[in-house]
């Protein structure tokens, strides 16, 4: 396996910061010039619904929602203005971004129609799933031409309501300044699962255009929890990553090698564990694993290590310090740092503070991956363009109080998956 960190620079040169996780979108009633004039009516109705779920939400919690948009007025509005966001990212240091639906993740009053964005799924009309998801596209398109170099938008396809639809969208888009990547519906419901080959023709499309796909934390079975939010929050995560099981373990990356996705705000801290089972299952030796080797044989080229940092990138947005010791398990050269601005879950707006703290000891070269560089190689971002910001505005390996002479252990990987020994898995060459 080769070494992730080779050549990576380790000077006191400023950190080229992409957020992997930032969130942007028009006030609720501000999407109707983009929307198709036929669903105007359905869009009164849904509008009616936010406006109630606004009440709602400050009849429950009124005095965190009236502190956190006084304390946060100004920067707030950079979920739709393009100057006051490119402040609040110079303020935090950061150089480029990825941006997902959904700035308002307080009363949701910055949704796509229909809740296009991160509940996509449960919308059951495949006319009012495509005409939220366009509209949002539409608008995100301008605001990503803004400043295409440090604006990298992930727009909306929702894939379980027309795999011909979705192919053309994701052709329409793949030529837009900024547009580099495309959300999916977290769950399926009742369509076929994603590693299902209906779905192959999306994939290709994505393999051919770049567009890097993704799945962002929001929807979860919530049926099934009577209303128990604690136990969404417990699984919520799960469903979110669960797409990428559906990938790799049919194969896909193997038919479709340009293809890439990434799970986003759902962390890292369950990657590691998940890797261990599944190297095992097809690489294994030991007596142990031999039970279901013949129904495993043959459906993916490479351990499923492999493919992470390759095929698989993960947006952990704002990493625990937890998941950080665990990097070298969980992928050095796939996990992308992120702010999600400008959500509360996030670090704005106080994330050099978490700069200078989480990362102080973690080796220049490794942050320099986990901070941006990893992004940079997930979505083909332009890294000269991003230097001339970073240098203006990106924290130094000394500003985050970090020890120049402290280096990765040559071995830290091989150790860290420990699994490759103990079960006689092959090492990668």
């Amino acid at each position: 396996m080769s070494n992730p960190l080779e050549g990576i620079d380790q000077s006191n040169e400023p950190y080229i910061i992409v957020s992997s996780d930032t969130h942007a979108g028009l006030y609720v009633d501000d999407y109707r010039p983009y929307l198709e004039s036929s669903v105007h009516p359905q869009f009164d109705e849904w509008l009616a619904t936010r406006h109630e779920h606004r009440v709602m939400v400050e009849e429950m919690n009124g005095a965190y929602v009236e502190q956190w948009e006084r304390d946060n007025e100004h920067g707030l509005k950079g979920a739709y203005d393009p100057d006051i966001r490119d402040e609040a990212l110079d303020a935090d240091g950061i150089a480029g971004e990825v941006i997902f639906a959904d700035g308002d993740a307080v009363t949701g009053m910055e949704a796509p129609p229909f809740g296009a964005g991160l509940h996509a799924g449960a919308i059951t009309d495949p006319t009012l799933a495509w005409a939220g998801a366009r509209a949002h596209n539409r608008w995100l398109e301008e605001f990503c031409a803004t400043n295409p170099p440090r604006r990298a938008g992930v727009a909306l396809v929702p894939v379980t309501h027309g795999v011909e639809e979705s192919v053309k969208e994701i052709h329409a888009l793949a030529d837009k300044p900024g547009i580099k990547g495309i959300m999916i519906p977290t769950m399926w419901h009742d369509a076929p699962s994603y590693g299902h080959e209906m779905y192959d023709p999306v994939w290709q499309a994505c393999h051919e255009t770049g567009l890097v796909v993704h799945t962002h934390s929001g929807e979860a079975d919530a049926v099934a929890y009577n209303e128990n939010m604690a136990q969404y929050m417990l699984e919520v995560a799960f469903w979110t990553h669960r797409p990428l099981w559906q990938f790799l373990l049919s194969g896909k990356f193997d038919r479709f090698p340009n293809f890439k996705y990434a799970p986003v705000e759902c962390g890292s801290w369950w990657l590691g564990d998940l890797l261990w089972k599944t190297d095992v299952m097809f690489g294994g030796t030991n007596w142990k694993v031999k039970k279901m080797s013949s129904r495993t044989h043959g459906l993916i080229e490479r351990l499923p290590s492999e493919y992470i940092g390759e095929n698989v990138f993960i947006g952990a947005s704002t990493m625990s310090k937890v998941e950080l010791r665990r990097r070298y398990v969980n992928g050095v050269d796939a996990l992308m740092w992120g702010t999600d601005y400008p959500h509360p879950e996030g670090s704005w707006p106080n994330t050099r503070t978490r700069l200078e703290t989480d990362f102080q000891q973690i080796p220049i070269e490794e942050t320099r991956l986990l901070l941006g560089l990893n992004a940079v190689k997930c979505y083909d971002l332009d890294a000269d363009a991003l230097r001339v910001i970073a240098d203006k505005i990106g924290p130094t390996p000394e500003q985050l109080n970090q020890d120049p002479a402290l280096r990765t252990d040559p071995n830290a990987i091989r150790e860290a998956r420990w699994w490759f020994e103990d079960y006689g898995v092959p090492w990668p060459s």
